[in-house]
């Protein structure tokens, strides 16, 4: 069984919820990324989202698009993230505890390495699975069949101006879970939820029995105690990767601690 099947499927069982953390690969280093995982998943997270800098992001917000150019500034490869990752799910500590992780990245590099390769390689590094935010509903089901294939995940978001049909057929194609996106609008740390959100998800527990997964905009304790009795899973990014750009203000260890500090915060939230 995908590992991510089996973490929703165990966490079903203890009546808990998923904590999803973000990372952008490669910034500040991806010696410092690895460093990161292992700091999250002492903290609490049960899945990580390893986001892919693209030169051309698609909804990310002020915060990631920095750390996507601070990443791509230094001539990160897919090669050298692969690489890490393959490192870190290889370790000894990793293979004890083992944290499932799903790659973010953009349909171009997807279809610059060409679908097939790019799933193979990801799978071989230890990618449970991926969320391509960008790619066309009617592409997916080409890529979502390639992803079956190799027991890969292939998470699909829906939006709050998805129209319901198109959402049924986003949520019919998403496999390991369904990523409901919170907001209208880029990524990036918001002061409240908007109340629609909670209808919303209501309206899509009746069309999937996936488990769900809330992101965009979430950054405090506060807001993953409103949506752990909604969803399956919260995700959060722009509050974590924007400490990442004090490295250099502030030593490696102390990001990587505060990164941590963070974290651990909103896991025991939930």
């Amino acid at each position: 069984m995908n590992p991510i099947d089996q973490l929703f499927q165990r966490l079903r069982s203890q009546n808990r919820k998923a904590f999803i953390p973000f990372l952008t690969a490669g910034d500040p280093d991806l010696d410092t990324t690895v460093r990161l995982i292992h700091e999250l998943r002492r903290r609490g997270a049960h899945l990580i989202e390893i986001g892919f800098p693209y030169s051309d992001p698609i909804a990310d917000g002020s915060v990631i698009q920095a750390s996507y150019t601070r990443a791509l500034a230094k001539k990160l490869r897919l090669e050298k993230i692969f690489q890490a990752i393959a490192t870190l799910t290889r370790s000894a500590e990793y293979r004890q505890d083992p944290t499932p992780l799903a790659a973010m990245v953009s349909i171009s590099l997807v279809h610059h390495r060409s679908p097939e390769r790019f799933i193979q390689q990801a799978k071989e590094a230890g990618f449970s699975g991926a969320i391509v935010p960008d790619v066309p509903l009617e592409e997916a089901e080409a890529l979502a069949k390639l992803a079956a294939a190799h027991d890969f995940k292939l998470i699909q978001l829906v939006t709050p101006t998805t129209p319901p049909e198109r959402a049924r057929k986003i949520a019919q194609l998403s496999t390991g879970f369904l990523y409901c996106v919170s907001v209208v609008g880029i990524t990036g740390e918001r002061s409240q939820m908007p109340p629609q959100l909670l209808d919303q998800l209501a309206w899509l527990r009746g069309q999937t029995q996936l488990p769900m997964c809330v992101g965009f905009g979430i950054s405090t304790p506060e807001q993953v105690r409103l949506l752990k009795d909604h969803a399956d899973g919260v995700i959060v990014g722009s509050a974590l990767v924007k400490k990442l750009a004090q490295v250099g203000e502030k030593s490696v260890a102390d990001v990587v601690a505060e990164v941590g500090e963070l974290a651990g915060k909103l896991a025991g939230a939930l």
